[in-house]
């Protein structure tokens, strides 16, 4: 189950006792507070405390840039110009914590973004759970043939069922020993920190996750995007529809500027110039290489 009876009842104990508090309050996050959402198979994603608002990101930008932006008349429009023009560290000023059960593989790829604070469930001292990651029948994928870093066309029929069928009974084995190796039942057992070594990847880990706004950004911006591994993308997803309540303003200038914009080389902006000007240009009097070409034809056409 995504939630043990003893983290529901924690929840629900939260959820019951309101405060009466003097901080910036979101109305939106708050309406996300402590409730897990559902991930994959076993996981969930929760938020468990968060500071600022829109209201702060302003609040830090006109102390730090004063004259630099008195000519913009509402908080939207600071809030836009600050993330058009690259000003990131307004966007620290807001922060949030997140309570995370997400597969082992998943997390390895995750704490690739080392711009956060992170404490998670140490198998050193506890037991893990009897938990693993099992993808659904449409994210069983091939290989892709033309990106060595993603899928290809959706396993079928047999091949689909011997996949699954390896995966499920690999993951009982191995928690099997696992147990095997702890037990102290006429033995001594292996050690916690020894015996962890044989779990497999898909096996469920938690942690707490705490990260500023601008870094959490930049985490969606990479996650959340269609070419990103599903298993990750589905835990960014679940974040975003968080982070779009709690700071919808910059949320908005966000998904304007970082998720639906384009970033420009000087050699693609020559070329924009000389193709509204008339001038037939190609790849070879572009300036670029054949994969950057490729990439602004996609684009631009």
């Amino acid at each position: 189950m995504p939630l043990s009876p003893e983290q529901q009842a924690e929840i629900d104990a939260q959820r019951a006792t309101p405060r009466q508090t003097l901080r910036a309050v979101s109305e939106g996050m708050e309406r996300h507070l402590y409730l897990a959402r559902p991930v994959l198979d076993h996981g969930f994603v929760r938020v468990i405390d968060y500071m600022g608002d829109d209201a702060a990101i302003v609040q830090a930008a006109r102390v730090s840039y004063g004259a630099g932006t008195k000519h913009v008349s509402n908080d939207e429009g600071l809030i836009r110009y600050l993330m058009r023009h690259w000003h990131s560290t307004p966007f620290e000023m807001c922060e949030i914590k997140l309570h995370v059960k997400l597969p082992v593989f998943v997390a390895r790829q995750w704490i690739r973004h080392r711009t956060a604070n992170v404490n998670e469930y140490s198998a050193r001292y506890s037991i893990l759970d009897r938990e693993f990651y099992l993808p659904a029948p449409d994210a069983l994928a091939a290989q892709s043939t033309v990106n060595n870093q993603g899928r290809g066309a959706v396993l079928q029929g047999e091949e689909a069922a011997r996949v699954l069928a390896m995966l499920k009974a690999d993951a009982a084995q191995m928690y099997d020993h696992y147990q095997d190796m702890l037990s102290d039942e006429g033995q001594q057992g292996l050690a916690r920190e020894l015996a962890r070594m044989n779990l497999p990847m898909n096996i469920y880990t938690q942690w707490y996750w705490k990260t500023d706004l601008h870094n959490l950004f930049h985490f969606l911006r990479l996650r959340a995007d269609a070419h990103a591994q599903y298993e990750i993308r589905v835990y960014a997803d679940a974040i975003a529809e968080a982070v779009a309540d709690w700071v919808p303003l910059a949320w908005k200038a966000f998904s304007d500027y970082r998720v639906g914009g384009v970033a420009l080389s000087a050699a693609a902006v020559d070329c924009l110039k000389r193709r509204l000007a008339g001038e037939a240009v190609t790849q070879a009097s572009s300036g670029m290489s054949a994969r950057e070409w490729r990439e602004f034809e996609e684009v631009w056409g």
